[in-house]
């Protein structure tokens, strides 16, 4: 699996064994948020120690189709996919078969490689082979719309906002077929 944009970056399928390094690049984009100032997006606790986060990446390796981004053979980012959004978050059925972004994050020692537009690609690619039109993700639409713009830059369309307590999210979604 060498479906990149950039000659370093190697996708491949990630599996339970992945799940420490997947912890490890959750806690550092925390800490690498909260040094920007955003303690909203992620709270201020490192992934590793929130209740039940550890238990969620062991189910996201298992449970859905997770994806990890290697630069030089080392773990640089993570994409999971799965049937559908969250059944915790507030976003609306898509009313046709989709595939959906449930995590993505990368290594901000590697900011501006490529990593997550990269994982991106491989996840529109992998809708496309599995015959499915819609690629759908949900993401923290507050601070100054970065995070949404990423998306918009990386092929999607803002669709619904929503607010999952105090948090404002954005469901942005992207044709593949």
């Amino acid at each position: 699996m060498n479906n990149t944009t950039t000659p370093a970056i190697r996708i491949r399928p990630g599996s339970l064994d992945d799940a420490p390094a997947v912890l490890d690049l959750l806690d550092s984009a925390v800490t690498w948020m909260n040094s920007r100032g955003n303690t909203e997006q992620w709270g201020t606790t490192p992934y590793s120690r929130k209740p039940g986060g550890v238990a969620r990446i062991e189910r996201y390796m298992t449970e859905n189709t997770p994806y990890i981004a290697e630069w030089h053979g080392a773990p640089v980012g993570a994409l999971v996919l799965d049937s559908g959004p969250s059944p915790q978050m507030p976003i609306a059925p898509a009313g046709e078969p989709e595939r959906y972004v449930r995590l993505l994050v990368s290594d901000r020692r590697h900011a501006g490689q490529g990593i997550g537009a990269a994982l991106l690609a491989h996840a529109a690619e992998e809708t496309r082979r599995a015959g499915v039109e819609l690629l759908r993700v949900d993401c923290w639409a507050g601070g100054g719309g970065e995070l949404v713009a990423f998306y918009e830059r990386n092929g999607f369309t803002p669709t619904d906002r929503f607010l999952s307590g105090t948090w404002p999210g954005q469901v942005l979604a992207r044709r593949v077929g």
